[in-house]
C-alpha cells in the first residue's frame, strides 16, 4: 500500500468530494412502480423532517439518516424511501416492485398513514410512476390516455430510444399526476437516471410556476404605478411651459414621486426572490428536458414541446414583470432626480436674490449710519459748544478778561474734529467686536 504523502489536506476536501456523490441515482428496473411527493417548506422544517424519518426507521430496524442529512436513502417493510431536502422543498419517492397492472395499486399505500399525516410542508407535487417492461411495440396511445386519466399528456421514446415515456402533467381525482415509463432496454441505473429526470422535470415546473401568481397580481398594480408616474411626468412638463406652480407645487410632485418609489421597492421586495427562484428553477427544467434525449413518437407532442407550449409563456410573462418592474423603479428614480435639481436650481435663484436683497440693505443702512453720524456729530458739536460758551461767560462775569465770541468761534472746527474722531473710534471697537 502506498505511503500517505506528507501534505496537509483542505478541511473542507472530504466534504466538498462527497457532495459530487451525496445524492446518487436509484437502480431500477422493471416492473417496478413509484410514488413521488413534492412537499412545499419555505426553508423551514428540516430537523422534524429528519426526526420523522428516524422515526420511520426506527420501525422498520433501519438505518436512521445522520443529524445534518439532506439525503437518505433506505429499505423499509415493503418499500424503499428515498428523501432529498432542497432549499425550499423536499421530496420523498417510495418505490417497490410492482405485483400487479398498471397503477392498479399505489406505491403510497405502503406507507403509514398517520406517518404521512405528520410530514411538514404542503404537496406541491405528486406523481405516481409505472416502469413496465415493453413488449416491443409503441404503446397504443388511446389505452395510454385511459391509463392516465387525461387526453393531455407528452410522449416520447427518452435514453436514445432505450424506453418510452408517456406522462400527463395533470392532477388526477387521487391527487396524483401519472407517468408511465416502458422499458425497451434500460439498464438498472439508466432507468433509476430516467426516472429521477421526469420526476424532477414535473417537480422544479411547479416549483418556477410559483412566481406566476405573483407577475399576476402586481402587474395591475404595475400599470397603476406606471400611469400615476406619467401623470405626475406631465405635471413636470406643464411646470416646464410656464404653469405656475413654484417651489411648493414641485415639493408635492416630489413627494408624490416618492410615494411612486417606495411602491415599486415594496413590489420589488416581496417578489425578487420568487422571480429570481424561478428563473433557477425553469433553467433546471430545460436542463433535466435536454438530459432526456427525446424522440419524436409519431402524433404526440414531446415534453420539450408541452413545456414552451405550457410553461415558457408563464416564465416569459414572469420576466415580463420582473423586467417592467426595474424599468419603473429607474423610471421613478430618474423623474425624481431631475426633479430634485429643478428644485435645487429653483432654491438656489431664490437664495441668490435674497443674498442681493439683503446686501442692498446693508448698503442702505450704512449710507443712513453714515447720514445719522454726521448729524450725531453736529449735534454734539453744537452741544458742546453750548457748554463751552456758558463756561466762558460765566468766567468773564467773574472778571477774567476772556474773549468770549472768539474763543466759541475757534472751538467750533476743533470742537467738531475730536468729536468726530471719537465716533469713528467707537464704530471701529464695534466692527472688531462684531467680527470677533
Amino acid at each position: 500500500m502506498a505511503e500517505p504523502l506528507p501534505l496537509r489536506d483542505h478541511p473542507q476536501r472530504q466534504l466538498l468530494s462527497d457532495e459530487v456523490h451525496a445524492r446518487p441515482y436509484m437502480r431500477l428496473v422493471a416492473p417496478e412502480r413509484a410514488s413521488h411527493l413534492a412537499l412545499f417548506t419555505a426553508e423551514e422544517g428540516a430537523e422534524e423532517e429528519r426526526a420523522l424519518l428516524a422515526e420511520l426507521c426506527c420501525a422498520a430496524n433501519a438505518p436512521e439518516p445522520s443529524a445534518n442529512a439532506n439525503f437518505h436513502l433506505v429499505q423499509l417493510d415493503g418499500f424503499r424511501l428515498r428523501w432529498e431536502r432542497h432549499t425550499e422543498f423536499s421530496t420523498y419517492g417510495f418505490f417497490g416492485q410492482s405485483d400487479s397492472s398498471l397503477f392498479a395499486a399505489r406505491m403510497i399505500d405502503r406507507v403509514p398513514q398517520d406517518w404521512l399525516a405528520r410530514l411538514p410542508g404542503e404537496v406541491l407535487c405528486a406523481m405516481h410512476v409505472e416502469l413496465q417492461p415493453a413488449g416491443g411495440e409503441l404503446a397504443n396511445p388511446e389505452a395510454v390516455a385511459e391509463l392516465l386519466q387525461s387526453e393531455t399528456f407528452a410522449a416520447c421514446l427518452a435514453a436514445g430510444g432505450a424506453a418510452e415515456v408517456w406522462m400527463n402533467f395533470t392532477i388526477n381525482p387521487d391527487g396524483f399526476g401519472r407517468v408511465l415509463v416502458r422499458d425497451h432496454h434500460l439498464g438498472g441505473r439508466q432507468a433509476g437516471r430516467l426516472v429521477q429526470r421526469l420526476l424532477e422535470v414535473e417537480t422544479y415546473r411547479m416549483m418556477a410556476l410559483l412566481a406566476l401568481p405573483l407577475a399576476r397580481r402586481h402587474g395591475s398594480e404595475l400599470t397603476q404605478i406606471g400611469n400615476r408616474l406619467t401623470e405626475t411626468t406631465q405635471a413636470m412638463a406643464e411646470i416646464s411651459n410656464g404653469a405656475p406652480a413654484g417651489v411648493e407645487g414641485e415639493r408635492q410632485l416630489l413627494e408624490q414621486l416618492t410615494a411612486l418609489a417606495a411602491e415599486t421597492q415594496r413590489i420589488a421586495a416581496a417578489t425578487a426572490y420568487r422571480f429570481g427562484a424561478a428563473r433557477a428553477y425553469y433553467a433546471l427544467v430545460q436542463r433535466r428536458i435536454e438530459e432526456l434525449r427525446e424522440e419524436r413518437i409519431e402524433g404526440q407532442q414531446k415534453v420539450s414541446e408541452f413545456m414552451d407550449r405550457r410553461l415558457s409563456p408563464a416564465m416569459r410573462t414572469c420576466q415580463a414583470v420582473a423586467d417592467r418592474l426595474d424599468g419603473l423603479s429607474r423610471q421613478v428614480n430618474r423623474t425624481s432626480q431631475l426633479l430634485r435639481t429643478r428644485i435645487d436650481v429653483q432654491l438656489e435663484a431664490q437664495n441668490r436674490d435674497l443674498l442681493t436683497s439683503m446686501e442692498r440693505r446693508a448698503r442702505l443702512q450704512l449710507a443712513l449710519q453714515e447720514t445719522v453720524e454726521g448729524l450725531s456729530v453736529a449735534a454734539i458739536t453744537y452741544y458742546t459748544i453750548g457748554l463751552l460758551s456758558y463756561a466762558l461767560t460765566a468766567a468773564q462775569e467773574a472778571g477774567l478778561d476772556v474773549p468770549v465770541k472768539v474763543s466759541v468761534g475757534l472751538a467750533i472746527p476743533l470742537v467738531a474734529g475730536l468729536v468726530w474722531i471719537g465716533m469713528r473710534r467707537v464704530r471701529r471697537r464695534i466692527v472688531k467686536w462684531a467680527r470677533d
